[in-house]
This record gives C-alpha cells, structure tokens and sequence, in this order.
C-alpha cells in the first residue's frame, strides 16, 4: 500500500525508482536455479544486499558472483553427512556459522521492501504492525502452509515465489485458496516463513481475484515426523554403537586361557611351580586343574609333587613377610626417634618464646613485636601439645603390645615383665608430670602477662574479656594442679607396689634357698641314720606347712590396717553389695554399680581391695567351659563363725 507521500516521491524521481527495480529483477534472476537469466548488472549493491538479506537469501557479488557458499548453491552438500560420520547436522541458517550473516538484534526493526517476480509481485506488510503469528514448530517440519492466495494464483505461480527459499519437493494446491509446499530441507522452512505477511498481487491487475495476503506457518506433516523418527533412530543406534565400542575398548581384557591337562604339561608346570617369578600364575592352573576333576589315581602322584612344591613357598612367604615386619619396625623406631628430636626443638622454640615474654626483655619490645611473639608462642605451644600426644600413643600402644606379649609367656616372665611395664607406666608419668608443669608454667607467664595489661590499660570493654580470660585461665591452672597431685599420688603408690613386689620376691626367694638347703639336710640324714619312707613324708609335709605358714605371714601383710577412709567406705558398700547377692558378683557387674557412686574408680583397684581382706571376701568359680566365670562372694559371717 502507497500513500499519497509515496505516490508524490515516484512521481519526483521516477529514475532512480526504474533503477531499484531493475537491481531487484537483477537479483531474484541471480538466485534462480537458472543463471543465464542474470542479464543485468547490480547498480545499487547496498540496496540489493539488504533486500537479500531481509529476503534470508545469500548475498550475491557485482559479477553474479555468490559471495559466500550455501547449501543452495554449493553442488556437492549432503546435509544428511552426518548420519554416515556422527557430526551434528548444521543448519546453514543458523548464526554465526559462516554460511549466512548473523541476524540483526531483535529491538531493531526489519525493513522488508519489495520482491519482483515475473508473474507476480510481493509488497511488504505495514512495518508498524506486529510480526504475523505462528505455531509451534513440529519436530523435522520441512513443509509449510500458505494461506491468503490469490484466487487466480496456479502452481507455476506457487512454485516461481518459493523456489526462490529452497528445492520444493511437493505442491499440494486446494481450491480455497491455500497450499501446503513441502521442501527438501528443514531450514529452507525458515526462508519461506519471512514471507508471511507479504501481499501477493498477480501482473499489474487490481482485481481482487489477483491479489490476497500470504499467512505462511508451519505444517504438521506424516511424511516430516516419519523421516525425523527415522533420523532419530538412526541416531541412537549410531549412539549405542558408539558406546558399544567405547565399553569394548575399556573393558578390562580377560584372562588367558587355561590349557588342558597332560602329562607334558603337568612337568612344565611343575618346573614353573618351583620358580618365584611364575609362581603365581602356575598356582591358577594347579587350582583349575584341580577343580574340574583331573585327580585320579594314574597322576595321583604328580598332583602330589606339585602340591608339595606349592607348600615349600610357604616358608619363604612367611620370611618374606617377617622381613616386611622388621622394616615396618625399623620404620616405626625412626619415626618415633625423629618425633623425639622434634618434640625437643619445640621445647627448646617454647622456652625461647618464655623466657623472651618475662618483663625483663618484654619491656623493651614493642607492641606489635609483642603481639607477633604471643602469636607465634602460642602457635609453638600448640604444636608441642600435638606433637607430645602423638608421641603418647604411640609408646601407649607399645605398652598394650607388651601387656598382649606377657600373657604369653611364663609366670617367673610375668613377674620381670609386670615390673618393667611398672616402671615404663612410672616413666611415662614422669613424662606426663614434665608435661603438665610446662604447661603451667606457660599458663603461669600468661597470667603475669595479663596482670601487666591490666594494670596498664584502662577499664574498658577489652579489659572486661582479659579478666574473663584471667578467670578461665586460673580456673585450668587449678585443675592442672589438682591433675598434677593426683598423679604425683598415682607414681608415689606405683612406686610403692614395686618395691613391695621387690621385696616379696627377695623374701620369697630366700625362703625357698633355706627349704632347700632343710631338705637337703634331712634327706642326708635320713639315708644317714637309715629312717624309713614315713620319715621322709613327715620331712615334706613340715616344708609345706612352714611354706603354708610363710604365705600365710604374707597374706597377714597384705591385710594390713586401711590405708585411707576411701577405702573402708568401699569397703562397706561393697559387703553391702554383696550381702544383697548371696550367689556372688563379677567383678565387672559390681565395678558398673562402683562407678555410678565414683566415676573415677577402676575394677582393677576394686580387685586389688577385695584380695587384701581374704577372711572378708572369697573368690570362686562357676559354670563349666565357655561359660565358666568368676564371682566374688561375702564371707565375713563364716570367717567369725570359725574364729
């Protein structure tokens, strides 16, 4: 549609009208699969590249020449390449490709301008209208419809406007006005689809029956959706076969086949048996021959040899695997020996960091000098610490070796060994007391370091949290004392059970050297002085009862006076615990009811107790096998009753 403005321009230059027109019919007969109709030259090329352009046709050169290639022009492009080699089909009206220019930007507006066919000719839609409306795209959609024809427009008409967009594989025309057109690409749908809107008129007529608005939209076609589906299938059977040879080429390879048994290959691999380096692939096929029965009486006794043969590596598995043992050892004792002289360093770095936090060098530092060595003071503490609880474990898992080694050993081995895991407990808790004491000494020197502050700065919110932290630290260093003593109780004790144990095993010792000496005497005698059998026996049975006696002297010692208060008051709740049970308890039952009373109570000092007070309570066993146990029991009645 003209204005009257539009109609008074034409008539102002009607010239320079004449010479777009003709560079429109230059361009359309350039784009026809027909070269030789290209009989013009372009005069205007800017006007031209952009009306291909808006037209989504490739822009084409002075010459005639095409400027980029597309699959349109180019004789040799198989869009369908990629069934045959896996590559993602390309849509050459896709931006950004090469293969036509990129889009302009959606907020600026499309000019389309007139096209120039030889029948007909195509007006542009009122640029201030919205863009015409279609549906949803169907999946593999190569055919469109087109509605809004001229009732006068035949096939030939159709098929010179769209033959323009792409190779038309089918028209079907119907008598009211519309068609379906069915191309052989999917993205020439795209080029027809900018025609909608266009207003179609035939020649130079203005009847109504030559003239009518195209609507062009997507078709849902059978034949579209059966080819997609079958380039979909096609796709996903190149995909598993894809797949498929990428799992074949990770698979793990199987394992070589196993030969048949014969005598000729029994004595191969029976000289592979006897070599290390083969061994464990002749031991698979000794096991395979085995299993599918080929034992029988004829190569009983080669399978025999080569049983024995596989037994004789036991041995040197077994050296090997103690010489693994001796290198972890070794391994072990160098870690600990460099973890010692680490924890050494780090003393030394935290009595560096001590001694320069006194006033006497603290007082020529400055504030941030001070600040950067508290860091780093603290910083060192805390690797000590970590560094001293790693070597901890690592000598108390030692010592629940030895203690799982002395079970094993001899009862005159248990008493040596008792007395050195004694003396290793009393040196780790010396260890232990160092420890603490440093660390309360550091706590100490934060504490002055504390009170310095405080008596310098003022009373402000800062303050308030030192005097928390004061607090805090104050109440740890108490509790460190109190840890301090009870361990210092805990090695005095320790200390005297050994040299109790010590003496009991001199006097012990001695005791047995004098009955042997007694016996010796009156077995001279009596071979001397010629007595009888009866004498003898009455020789004996004296040792045993001044044997009998001495223990009972040692039990006497044992059951001395109580030590403490805390110790008569278990005293009583145990009889009256056990009062309550007259079958008896274990000793872990009756330690479960202890702890609820003292926490910090131990079975092993609750058995230690009941075995001092023999007349008070008895030990006896119950159950037979697996089920055998030992019950403590309260005897102090029967114990008065006898007396």
């Amino acid at each position: 549609i003209v204005d009257e403005r539009g109609v008074k321009s034409v008539k102002e230059r009607p010239k320079e009208l004449t010479q777009m027109m003709a560079a429109a019919a230059d361009g359309l007969g350039s784009i026809a699969i027909d070269t030789t109709q290209l009989n013009m030259s372009v005069t205007d090329p800017t006007a031209w590249a952009t009306a291909m352009n808006n037209l989504g046709m490739v822009p084409v050169g002075l010459a005639g020449q095409q400027l980029v290639s597309d699959s349109i022009c180019v004789p040799g492009f198989d869009p369908s390449l990629n069934m045959m080699t896996g590559i993602t089909p390309i849509n050459p009206m896709i931006p950004g490709m090469g293969l036509v220019p990129p889009p302009p930007p959606t907020d600026m507006s499309v000019v389309k301008e007139i096209i120039h066919c030889k029948s007909c000719t195509l007006f542009p839609p009122n640029p201030n209208l919205p863009p015409p409306s279609t549906r949803e795209r169907p999946p593999g959609c190569k055919t469109v419809f087109v509605g809004g024809l001229p009732e006068n427009a035949t096939e030939e008409i159709i098929q010179e406007v769209f033959e323009q967009c792409g190779d038309i594989t089918a028209i079907r025309k119907s008598k009211k006005n519309f068609c379906h057109i069915r191309f052989a690409e999917e993205f020439m749908v795209d080029k027809a689809i900018y025609l909608s809107g266009y207003r179609m008129r035939l020649g130079s007529s203005t009847d109504k029956k030559d003239s009518g608005r195209l609507h062009v939209d997507f078709a849902q076609a059978r034949d579209d959706f059966y080819e997609w589906e079958c380039k979909q299938r096609m796709l996903a059977r190149e995909e598993r076969h894809r797949r498929k040879l990428e799992e074949d080429r990770l698979r793990p390879p199987s394992p070589p086949a196993i030969m048949h048994y014969s005598e000729h290959e029994a004595t191969l691999l029976a000289e592979k048996l006897k070599d290390d380096s083969k061994f464990s692939e002749a031991i698979t096929v000794l096991l395979t021959w085995i299993e599918r029965g080929e034992v029988n009486r004829r190569s009983a006794n080669q399978f025999y040899s080569m049983v024995q043969s596989a037994n004789s590596h036991v041995r040197r598995l077994m050296n090997e695997k103690a010489n693994h043992e001796q290198e972890m050892e070794q391994a072990k004792e160098n870690f600990k020996d460099a973890l010692t002289g680490i924890l050494t360093q780090f003393e030394q770095i935290v009595a560096v960091f001590n001694a320069s936090a006194r006033q006497k060098a603290w007082d020529h530092f400055s504030k941030a000098q001070r600040k950067n060595i508290d860091i780093w003071r603290k910083h060192s503490e805390e690797l000590r610490n970590a560094h001293s609880e790693q070597l901890m474990g690592i000598r108390r898992e030692e010592e629940m070796e030895m203690s799982d080694d002395e079970s094993t050993d001899t009862p005159n081995k248990k008493m040596r060994v008792d007395e050195s895991a004694l003396a290793a407990q009393a040196y780790a808790l010396k260890e232990e007391n160092d420890s603490l004491r440093w660390q309360l000494d550091a706590y100490r020197n934060e504490v002055e370091l504390l009170k310095q502050e405080k008596g310098q700065l003022f009373r402000t919110e800062e303050n308030l949290t030192k005097d928390q932290q004061l607090q805090f630290l104050q109440q740890t260093m108490q509790g460190m004392q109190q840890q301090l003593l009870t361990i210092q109780e805990e090695l005095k004790n320790k200390k005297s059970e050994l040299e109790q144990a010590k003496e009991e095993q001199n006097h012990t010792q001695a005791l047995l050297k004098v009955l042997q000496e007694q016996l010796k005497s009156a077995k001279e005698l009596a071979e001397t002085n010629g007595h009888s059998h009866e004498d003898a026996n009455e020789i004996n049975v004296l040792t045993v009862a001044l044997v009998n006696q001495d223990r009972e002297n040692n039990t006497e010692k044992r059951t001395q006076g109580l030590k403490s208060e805390k110790e008569a008051l278990l005293i009583g709740i145990i009889s009256t615990f056990l009062h309550v049970h007259p079958f008896g308890a274990n000793i872990e039952y009756l330690w479960s009811y202890m702890q609820q009373l003292d926490s910090k109570i131990s079975a092993n000092e609750i058995e230690m107790l009941l075995m001092r007070l023999p007349r008070m309570f008895k030990q006896e066993f119950t159950g037979v096998g697996a089920t055998l146990e030992k019950r403590w029991k309260f005897c102090a009645f029967e114990g008065i009753k006898t007396t």
